[in-house]
């Protein structure tokens, strides 16, 4: 079995996210389809493409997403935000349904106590949610809010009499009744149908609306077990070496139905030595493991990047505490790439078309790396929405 250091898997991830050069910016579909590109907040997608294209604007994306529809913003991996390519839209979708009400169930175990409230399983939860949402948006873009009351009105008339009551009755959650909480948990699966997406806008709310309606056609099919193998190849591919629990918990899937899509690919796979413990990989990307190329230049990757989407933190950063610097409940930084490592956080403050981006170091910065930083908050700077950036070392 071979032997694979954390820092040797490092630098083969970084690779693999298309962070150690920079790919010319026509390879667009190819950098979002990689792992898809998680968009939380709106916006930062473009962001995280900007660390892996060369000469890339904002503009190429919006139009990519926006005109062209070469692209897609849907809900996937954990029920996050995730811009995807439009022909692989399948492998983000299908590839991640439930085929069952304990996996539907682990999607969306914060519904556990709304659904016990009205003798529902996860499952008919989502089912009635999906008959309905045609019905609901169908012409119709909305926001998440409107959505959810357009949605409980119509799925409140299908429950018996007597939980109806019950389904108009505030549950706490901000302004919602437990009927909207309801039918917005089972959006996260709905959505894994391919009948949702979101629309993106500058200012205010994202909005929802039918993929049929916003595309102009339904998303490409693929055959369910197809889409599952294809999804932890691709989780393999930028997140190897790796386990079926670390995929469950980066995809948002329950365990079992992890060890099922893991399975899927079992003959495609080799197992490693990962630190002292057996981890799996590709077998066609041992020799992309073995001889990394080395990474060049700076990024800045935004919060919610898809690299540090990884379980493995340890590898990239050494100590718990560092670690919780970057992976916070909330209010997550943004993270310095120096030559494949972390090198340090940074957080932006924006004023009218100026933007101040405040570094943060967890090592010393040679006076290169800091012009390196200082030029790379430039190009990031219209991606702000900005003008010009100026940089604060603290």
């Amino acid at each position: 079995m071979d032997a694979v250091t954390p820092s040797a898997a490092v630098g083969y991830r970084v690779a693999a996210h298309g962070l150690a050069h920079r790919s010319p910016s026509a390879e667009l579909p190819n950098a979002t389809g990689a792992i898809g590109v998680q968009d939380t907040p709106p916006g930062t997608a473009g962001q995280a493409l900007h660390a892996r294209l060369a000469n890339l604007a904002p503009e190429d994306v919006d139009s990519a997403v926006m005109e062209r529809k070469t692209l897609v913003t849907i809900w996937a991996m954990r029920g996050a935000p995730h811009v995807v390519p439009f022909a692989e839209t399948a492998v983000f979708t299908e590839g991640l349904l439930p085929d069952d009400d304990a996996s539907c169930l682990h999607f969306i175990n914060g519904a556990s106590g709304h659904l016990d409230r009205f003798s529902l399983s996860a499952s008919e939860a989502v089912a009635l949610t999906l008959d309905e949402l045609p019905k609901a948006l169908g012409g119709k873009q909305l926001t998440k809010d409107e959505l959810g009351v357009a949605l409980a009105e119509r799925v409140g008339k299908r429950l018996p009499s007597s939980a109806r009551k019950g389904f108009t009755e505030p549950d706490g959650l901000g302004k919602n009744t437990y009927g909207e909480s309801l039918v917005r948990y089972a959006l996260y699966v709905v959505a894994l149908h391919g009948v949702l997406c979101i629309v993106p806008r500058t200012k205010g709310a994202s909005l929802f609306a039918l993929t049929e309606d916003w595309l102009g056609e339904p998303l490409p099919a693929m055959p369910s077990e197809a889409a599952r193998a294809e999804i932890v190849r691709r989780y393999l591919r930028c997140h190897g070496p790796s386990d079926k629990t670390a995929f469950a918990t980066w995809a948002g899937v329950s365990p079992s139905f992890a060890a099922a899509s893991w399975e899927l690919i079992a003959g495609e796979l080799t197992a490693v030595d990962y630190a002292g413990r057996t981890a799996w990989l590709l077998a066609e990307d041992l020799p992309a493991l073995a001889a990394p190329p080395s990474a060049e230049g700076v990024r800045l990757l935004p919060p919610y990047d898809p690299l540090l989407a990884t379980r493995d933190r340890a590898a990239f950063v050494s100590g718990t505490a560092r670690q919780r610097e970057i992976w916070r409940i909330q209010g997550n930084p943004g993270v310095v790439l120096g030559e494949g490592e972390i090198v340090g956080t940074w957080r932006p403050r924006k004023q009218g078309k100026n933007i101040t981006i405040t570094v943060s170091a967890m090592r010393t910065l040679t006076a290169a790396t800091r012009d390196a930083i200082t030029a790379e908050a430039s190009a990031l700077a219209p991606f702000r929405g900005a003008a010009k950036a100026t940089v604060v070392f603290a």
